[in-house]
C-alpha cells in the first residue's frame, strides 16, 4: 500500500469515528426507547385482560365492528384497568361533559396501565382537564367553514380538495383539528351530500387530486367507500385519490381482506395515516400496512408534533425509523394547530425546527418528514426548515452543512463560465 493510500485510509477511519461520535447520544439512549414491538408482551397481557373484561374471543378482537361497538368512553371502565386518582376521575368526568371521548379496546391495550400518566397513548386518547381551561384556541383555526364551496368539501388549493365523509373515528384524538365535529353521535355524510360534492368536482376540471377524510374515511362501510371511489374513478380529470385514516394506528382490524380487494380496484390510491409515537408501531399495525401495500396503496405518515409525546429528537427519529421498517414513508410533521382545547399539546416552532436540525444528516433522508405550519384562516401548508443558506451572490453561495461547517459553493452555470 503506497503512502497516498495509507493517508486516505487514515482519513477515512478518522472520519468514520467522527461520524459515529455524532450519533453516540442516540446510540446510548436507543435501547431504552419503547416501541410497539418492544412492548408486545405488555400489550398482549393488556389484551388478555380486556378480552376477559368484555367476555370476548380472539375472533371478536379481530373484528373491527366489535372494536367500534365496544369503544371505551366510560371512566368507570377506564378505572378498572388503571388506578386513577379521584381527582383524575373527576377531571375526566368534567371534560366529558363538554368534549366527547372514546377509544378502541385495541388502542387501550397499548397503554402502560401501571405508568399511564407518562403514556403517550393515554395522553392522546384520554381527556385532560386542560382541554376546558384553554382560553386561546379557536374552534376552526383552519378556516374550513370559510373554504367550503359545497357541503362536505374543503378547498384550499388550486388543483385539489377534501371530501369530509364522516365525523366518526376509532379513537377521538385529544389534539384533533376537527374536534368541533365530534358531536354526541357518529354521523356519516348522506349520499345526497356526497353526490353534491361529486358534482362540484365534475364541474371543476382543474381538480386532479381528491382527499377523502373525516373523522376517519375508513369508518365508511365497504359498500359506500367502493361506490364513492368508483364515482371518482369515472371523473376523467381526477388523476389520483387519497384517503386520510388513522385506523392502521388505532384500529388495524379495519384493514380487512374485503376492504383491500375494494381498494385494489381503485388505483392509484394514496393513504396517509398518523403515527405519533413509536409505541403505536406494533405487529398489528405492520400487518395492516402490509395488506394495504399488497393492495397497491402508497402509504405516508402525517405526524403531529405534540408536547410530552414526541417533542424529542430521539423519539421522533425512532418513530420515523420504525415507520420505514413497516414501509410507511414519513411525509409531514405538523406543528400542532391552535384548536380550542388543545393548547397543552402545542410546542414552540423553535422546538420543531430544532428536531428537524437534528434529523438532517443524522438519519436517512427517507426518515425525514417536511415540517409544516398550517397558515391560519385556511391559507394552506407552509413548510419550515432550518436555515442552511447563509448568503448568496451572483457567483457564490455561502451555506452551512448539517455539521455546522460553513462552505462556499460556486453558483455558476456552464454558460457563465463560457
Amino acid at each position: 500500500m503506497n503512502v497516498q493510500n495509507i493517508d486516505n485510509l487514515t482519513i477515512s477511519l478518522n472520519r468514520a469515528d467522527e461520524l459515529r461520535s455524532r450519533i453516540q447520544d442516540y446510540l446510548d439512549i436507543e435501547p431504552s426507547l419503547e416501541t410497539g414491538f418492544r412492548a408486545r408482551e405488555r400489550n398482549s397481557n393488556n389484551k388478555s385482560r380486556l378480552l376477559e373484561f368484555f367476555n370476548a374471543s380472539q375472533e371478536d378482537w379481530d373484528n373491527w365492528v366489535w372494536q367500534i361497538k365496544n369503544r371505551i368512553s366510560d371512566v368507570n371502565i377506564l378505572s378498572y384497568f388503571m388506578d386513577l386518582k379521584d381527582s383524575e376521575y373527576q377531571e375526566i368526568l368534567a371534560v366529558s361533559k363538554k368534549y366527547r371521548w372514546a377509544l378502541s379496546p385495541y388502542y387501550l391495550s397499548l397503554i402502560d396501565f401501571t405508568n399511564y400518566r407518562q403514556s403517550p397513548i393515554f395522553k392522546q386518547a384520554i381527556p385532560d382537564i386542560r382541554e376546558i381551561q384553554d382560553r386561546y384556541g379557536k374552534l376552526d383555526p383552519m378556516g374550513e367553514l370559510t373554504t367550503s364551496p359545497v357541503s362536505r368539501i374543503t378547498r384550499r388549493y388550486p388543483d385539489r380538495l377534501i371530501i369530509n365523509v364522516s365525523n366518526q373515528c376509532a379513537m377521538y384524538c385529544r389534539h384533533c383539528q376537527r374536534r368541533r365535529n365530534f358531536g354526541e353521535k357518529d354521523h356519516h355524510a348522506s349520499k345526497n351530500q356526497l353526490e353534491n360534492a361529486l358534482d362540484y368536482i365534475r364541474n371543476n376540471p382543474e381538480i386532479r387530486d381528491v382527499l377523502i377524510t373525516g373523522g376517519d374515511a375508513l369508518m365508511l362501510s365497504d359498500k359506500r367507500l367502493d361506490w364513492l371511489l368508483g364515482e371518482l374513478d369515472k371523473i376523467e380529470h381526477v388523476e389520483i385519490k387519497r384517503i386520510g385514516t388513522r385506523t392502521p394506528v388505532t384500529l388495524p382490524q379495519r384493514i380487512t381482506v374485503e376492504l383491500c380487494q375494494i381498494l385494489a380496484r381503485h388505483q392509484p390510491l394514496y393513504i396517509n395515516t398518523q403515527f405519533n409515537s413509536p409505541l403505536e408501531v406494533t405487529e398489528e399495525a405492520k400487518k395492516a400496512c402490509d395488506m394495504l401495500i399488497a393492495a397497491g396503496c402508497v402509504l405516508g405518515n402525517q405526524a403531529v408534533l405534540l408536547k410530552s409525546i414526541n417533542d424529542n429528537v430521539h423519539i421522533m427519529k425512532k418513530l420515523n425509523q420504525e415507520l420505514l421498517k413497516i414501509r410507511v414513508r414519513p411525509y409531514y410533521l405538523f406543528h400542532a394547530k391552535q384548536v380550542k382545547g388543545t393548547a397543552h399539546f402545542i410546542t414552540s416552532i423553535e422546538t420543531g425546527l430544532d428536531i428537524m436540525e437534528q434529523l438532517r444528516g443524522y438519519t436517512s433522508g427517507l426518515a425525514i418528514p417536511t415540517y409544516i405550519v398550517n397558515a391560519p384562516g385556511g391559507m394552506g401548508k407552509t413548510p419550515l426548515l432550518p436555515q442552511y443558506m447563509m448568503a448568496m451572490h451572483d457567483e457564490q453561495l455561502t451555506m452551512r452543512t448539517w455539521e455546522q461547517k460553513v462552505i462556499t459553493y460556486h453558483n455558476r452555470t456552464l454558460e457563465d463560465i463560457d
